[in-house]
């Protein structure tokens, strides 16, 4: 009887969980869907386990696969690493570089830099997926991640890739010719407010002011909710109603006088885009590779690792390498 390989199956299980279909996970291992399907077969009767529920439209974990999935994903990416940790003391950076990213860090940090990166590093497959929520990096296998310096997960390496903002209340020049405009926080009360729901905590911000050392939060009369910041500017765009956001998302909007802010006196700056990542994985070349360029194309610099727990505020536009912790904001969600 002809010895059957422990791995036999397991990069075809694995593609089919990570893309969700059989035609998708064919392509990424450029053979059949066919073979993919054999595979995947032989490797259930191997087990003796269904690993896959499948439909006409769908393909989804069992429990059984959903906790091989688990317990495979963070193995394989420890291959991979090493196997790229040796390609490149013989070459270019190469392999796949997955990164989580909020949807406001597209237009200010993705599409500026990704057309460029792949040209200087075609052996580089990037991945990128768009999530506002929070994410466990390791556990859901990510190489780094891109979000608001304030909701960096702990111990993690940073690296500052926009200047600071400024969060503000803002409307459309149609909305407060027909509604006024509100003078202290207090008036938010009489005018219609998008309210927006984290995607992990699914509770609904409270909007927050400041006056002098004392912070206010204010219940607004939400008759719009959404869990997306380009979805409330372009909701008050059209006039829907005012949004608690941060100026560098509306900035087009601000810029064209689309979007006008109010209660200037009462918001505060707020740190900007960061690409975090464990600090281990600061030693890829992929990853390496991605920082060097992405902080020399967007014109940020490096500066020293710091300390969180000595760490002073980053000046605006001042780029720094620095472990951080989350806020009280980020424990919240």
């Amino acid at each position: 009887m002809a010895r059957i390989d422990t791995f036999t199956g397991l990069s075809e299980f694995l593609a089919v969980a990570d893309v969700g279909t059989f035609r998708a996970a064919a392509a990424h291992l450029r053979v059949t869907p066919a073979a993919v399907s054999q595979a995947i077969k032989a490797l259930e009767a191997r087990l003796g386990a269904p690993l896959f529920l499948r439909t006409t439209r769908s393909v989804a974990l069992t429990e059984a696969g959903r906790q091989l999935y688990e317990r495979m994903r963070p193995a394989t990416r420890e291959i991979d690493d090493a196997i790229e940790e040796l390609r490149a003391q013989r070459g270019r950076p190469a392999g796949q570089l997955r990164l989580s990213v909020p949807r406001i860090a597209l237009d200010l940090v993705i599409v500026p830099v990704l057309a460029g990166f792949r040209r200087a590093h075609p052996d580089v497959r990037v991945e990128i997926d768009v999530n506002d929520a929070s994410v466990d990096l390791a556990g859901e296998g990510f190489d780094a991640g891109i979000r608001i310096g304030r909701f960096i997960e702990r111990d993690t390496v940073a690296v500052r890739l926009t200047e600071d903002f400024d969060w503000c209340v803002l409307g459309s020049p149609d909305y407060f010719a027909a509604r006024g405009r509100p003078r202290r926080p207090e008036d938010l009360i009489d005018h219609d407010c998008i309210g927006y729901r984290y995607p992990t905590a699914k509770s609904v911000y409270r909007w927050q002011f400041h006056a002098g050392k004392r912070v206010t939060s204010v219940d607004t009369a939400d008759g719009i909710i959404v869990n997306d910041h380009l979805t409330m500017v372009a909701l008050a765009r059209a006039g829907a109603g005012l949004v608690y956001t941060a100026d560098l998302v509306a900035r087009h909007e601000l810029a064209r006088g689309e979007l006008q802010p109010v209660l200037q006196a009462f918001c505060r700056p707020s740190r900007g885009l960061y690409l975090y990542f464990p600090r281990r994985a600061q030693t890829q070349p992929k990853l390496r590779a991605f920082i060097d360029f992405t902080v020399a194309a967007l014109g940020t610099r490096e500066a020293a690792n710091t300390d969180a727990k000595r760490r002073q505020p980053v000046p605006r536009s001042a780029a720094r390498h620095e472990t951080t912790s989350p806020s009280r904001a980020t424990r919240r969600r």
